[in-house]
């Protein structure tokens, strides 16, 4: 997916932050490539390094439509919640996908609904990535 990152002020000794520009929505996350380059227009994967978790930090919504947010230290994530038959699941936002892992079962009536996923910004990478 290409999205527009701009640098942030920066703590010492802590991991590259930017805030990503999409076309459904901002936040702020890690920046997992070359410091020099992190200014700018690029082809990105998504990393998000939380579980899935039904009820705590996964929930289903009534909305249609994806959307990426900043709320506070966290990032929230909507779109449709595919399952994968490996035990995993993946959140389908528009045109680009993020991988997750599954902490705890989910019904598999929720395959193909619509959820919002909320975890700590902290845990949510960008890796550019080179054609």
């Amino acid at each position: 997916m290409f999205v527009r990152t701009e640098i942030l002020p920066q703590a010492p000794q802590q991991h590259m932050r930017v805030r990503v520009r999409t076309p459904v929505g901002s936040a702020v996350v890690l920046w997992h490539g070359d410091p020099r380059e992190a200014d700018g227009r690029h082809l990105v994967e998504w990393t998000v390094d939380a579980d899935i978790h039904w009820g705590r930090n996964t929930r289903p919504v009534a909305a249609t439509e994806p959307e990426l947010r900043q709320e506070g230290d966290r990032v929230t994530m909507r779109g449709r919640l595919r399952l994968t038959e490996d035990g995993a699941a993946y959140l389908e936002m528009g045109d680009w996908s993020v991988l997750f892992d599954l902490a705890s079962p989910i019904p598999s009536s929720t395959n193909g609904s619509w959820v919002e996923i909320g975890v700590g910004s902290r845990g949510v990478a960008l890796h550019p990535y080179r054609i």
